[in-house]
């Protein structure tokens, strides 16, 4: 079974309450909470941090490496600004998932560029908290697709 991390950003800790009509009305805890039982349904072992603080991110994706076969990040408004986020995931050779609850891309200019889409596996964004199940599904697929060749 593969472990995967499943990272969450700055103000994602508020979600169900801040700005429900953007992001949602379930709870973070809710959200984690799907993402473990889904994972467990497709053979892969989750474990959900969050953090308001750039620091802390950092440092659970450089401890993922040789610890996890892959993460999944919700970096928040992080993703628009943190050459350091993105430098980490290419410094930890990890497949990483980057997931947004909107669609960056149909929202303010400054939410249209991410640093972390150069170094990401992929990107998926505006499918609310569906977001990370299918990223989920697709670093399976991934993981699977490695492990056949």
């Amino acid at each position: 079974m593969h472990n995967i991390l499943v990272l969450n950003g700055p103000n994602l800790n508020l979600l169900g309450t801040r700005q429900p009509e953007v992001y949602g009305r379930e709870t973070l805890a809710m959200v984690e909470q799907r993402c473990v039982e889904h994972g467990h349904s497709i053979g892969l072992s989750v474990r959900c941090e969050q953090s308001n603080h750039e620091g802390a991110l950092l440092d659970a994706l450089h401890g993922a490496r040789g610890v996890y076969a892959g993460v999944i990040l919700n970096a928040g408004a992080y993703t628009h600004t943190s050459i350091a986020l993105m430098d980490a995931i290419f410094s930890i050779e990890l497949p990483v998932v980057e997931v947004h609850l909107s669609n960056i891309h149909a929202r303010e200019d400054f939410r249209h560029r991410s640093y972390l889409s150069r170094a990401a596996l992929g990107q998926i964004c505006g499918f609310g908290a569906q977001g990370y199940i299918m990223a989920l599904d697709a670093l399976r697929a991934h993981l699977d697709e490695d492990n056949a060749g």
